[in-house]
């Protein structure tokens, strides 16, 4: 009689199964389980190291820039002397402990006020607490709008520049920049003459 198709002999079968194939059905699975976790656990386990020096720059496009607190941890954004970054696409992000800056360019036409006030209008505000806005002039000239807050997710700063020194009309049409401090609730009085050295070190770039 002839074998049928697909038939598995008896030395060769596991419940039911051919054991033939259990080395690459085994080897294929451990390979999908490599890729799915391993390299999650790998990242996990390797710590995350870009700690800021003393002298180091934020490239913050178009020639601006700004001192960022040494000891931090760079999580995004471009020191000078590296990629570069462009100012109206600008994506930086600072962290020590419970702390995060978070440094955002993009275009606006209009004063630093309006575009502060586009940005928590977008973001909705849960803050219970709600500051007085200021104003904070940084060495370089530029005149940015402050706006503090607490809530139940902790202590918010928020400050909107316009990142020109110049004429009305030079102003308006430059790029902003939000600058956004956040902490637990009740600690950002631990890092505030770090945030505000920061602020102040933030520079424009040459005139376009």
């Amino acid at each position: 009689m002839a074998t049928p198709q697909g038939w598995v002999p008896v030395e060769h079968r596991v419940l039911g199964l051919d054991r033939r194939t259990f080395v690459a059905g085994f080897t294929a699975l451990a390979v999908a389980l490599v890729l799915i976790y391993g390299f999650q656990a790998l990242n996990s386990a390797i710590p995350w190291h870009n700690e800021i020096q003393a002298g180091q720059v934020l490239d913050l496009g178009d020639g601006a820039t700004a001192v960022p607190p040494v000891g931090w941890q760079l999580e995004r954004g471009t020191l000078v002397g590296g990629a570069g970054a462009a100012a109206t696409s600008l994506q930086v992000v600072l962290a020590s402990g419970g702390a995060t800056i978070e440094l955002d360019g993009t275009t606006y036409d209009g004063d630093a006020g309006a575009f502060l006030d586009q940005v928590r209008r977008s973001e909705g505000d849960s803050a219970t607490v709600q500051g007085a806005r200021g104003s904070l002039t940084t060495g370089g000239g530029l005149v940015g709008v402050v706006q503090s807050s607490t809530g139940p997710s902790g202590d918010a700063v928020d400050v909107a520049f316009k990142m020109a020194v110049g004429t009305p009309e030079q102003v308006a049409a430059a790029p902003a920049l939000l600058v956004q401090v956040r902490t637990a609730a009740g600690q950002f009085e631990r890092y505030r003459d770090q945030v505000d050295a920061l602020l102040r070190s933030i520079k424009p770039g040459a005139p376009q």
